[in-house]
């Protein structure tokens, strides 16, 4: 499989001009079939900047011809490409999570691959810049240690005036961090949530019964406590919650108007196969607790019946959608909603495969397949 691997990721870019930059970095190295790195080609790339999800809404989307270096490593500007879809500059980064789609011709021609979509995990900062205010009158927003949001404003005369709440004490802040009575309530090794969309934010933790937690606004004790309302609600200064059993949980909290809800769901991660005629046998799940490690087995797994497959995690009840786990890279570590798993030097004759994986909380994790 044509493959690009991301080795040093995003970064930002500084251009010639006094302006803001206009562009951030990107540095991959690609490989060819055989998984050899290209040398000294030309190759091309088309590279999507996706709302919200790893298949979400396409915002921009630009193309590249590059020249690796003898170690096939490929050096571009995400923004100096040659625009297909929508405007660079248009872009709110200020808004929703954003994805960086790579696909790639190592032919330098236009059949371009799929090669990886991962989260832009911090916005470039002359980007957001631009975006902090978005129309006239607006003002600009800060957020204090607590979470509460404030509003810095200026006149038409130009005088500005002083940050003016902009929400309750009781808004929940873009970032939540989860913790609990399993570390003693430590803020500074509190967990952040997975922004998954718009209004969901998600977990995934192996949780003792009789465990109490809260959320926090930041990894500190001065930040703002965000506990249990009514009906399981999120309320500034509330209560603890409190689990009634051990367990792998999913940690939900959806946001709806201005009432953001939470959701535990004691889940199983299960295998999702691909497969064709009489599919392999799969066992239940097994979780070991002292090792944090799940571990299914695959019965009469063939080149025949076999195409891959996905680790699914269930939504735990929620009003929300189950997540899967795939592997862009075949490199052993998990992307969500990642190319199917394969299982290499299959055969026609059926064996059998233990497969074992751990979840961190934020859905990365690694695995391994062990012919048994």
């Amino acid at each position: 499989m044509k493959k690009l691997y991301a080795t040093i990721g995003l970064f930002l870019a500084t251009l010639l001009s006094a302006q803001v930059p206009q562009a951030f970095s990107y540095q991959t190295i690609a490989f060819n079939s055989a998984g050899a790195p290209i040398a000294n080609g030309n190759v091309a790339l088309k590279i999507s900047i996706l709302e919200n999800s790893a298949t979400g809404t396409v915002l921009y989307t630009e193309t590249h011809t590059k020249t690796t270096n003898s170690k096939g490593l490929v050096n571009l500007n995400i923004g100096q490409g040659t625009p297909t879809t929508g405007s660079f500059g248009a872009i709110n980064w200020g808004t929703n999570t954003k994805f960086v789609k790579v696909e790639m011709d190592p032919a330098g021609g236009t059949n371009y691959t799929n090669v990886g979509v991962n989260q832009l995990m911090s916005v470039p900062y002359s980007q957001i810049s631009k975006t902090v205010v978005t129309g006239a009158g607006q003002g600009i927003t800060l957020t204090s240690p607590n979470g509460t949001a404030y509003t810095l404003g200026v006149n038409d005369a130009g005088t500005l005036s002083l940050p003016t709440s902009s929400s309750s004490s009781s808004a929940i802040p873009a970032n939540l961090y989860f913790y609990s009575s399993n570390n003693n309530f430590n803020a500074s090794s509190a967990e952040l949530l997975r922004n998954s969309s718009g209004n969901e934010k998600i977990g995934y933790k192996y949780v003792s019964a009789g465990t109490q937690y809260k959320f926090l606004a930041a990894p500190n004790t001065s930040a703002q406590v965000y506990g249990s309302g009514s009906q399981s609600t999120l309320v500034a200064n509330g209560a603890n919650f409190t689990l009634s059993s051990n367990g792998f949980y999913r940690i939900n909290l959806l946001t709806y108007g201005t009432t953001t809800t939470v959701h535990m769901g004691n889940i199983n991660p299960t295998i999702s196969l691909n497969y064709s005629s009489t599919p392999p046998q799969i066992s239940t799940t097994a979780y070991d607790t002292s090792t944090n490690k799940f571990s299914i087995n695959l019965t009469g797994v063939s080149s025949a019946n076999f195409s891959g497959f996905y680790i699914k995690l269930p939504s735990g009840g929620s009003n929300s959608y189950e997540e899967i786990l795939g592997d862009n890279l075949s490199d052993g570590s998990f992307d969500i909603s990642g190319a199917y798993i394969m299982i290499p030097n299959l055969t026609t004759t059926p064996k059998n495969f233990k497969v074992e994986f751990s979840i961190n909380f934020d859905a990365t994790g690694t695995y391994t397949i062990t012919q048994i």
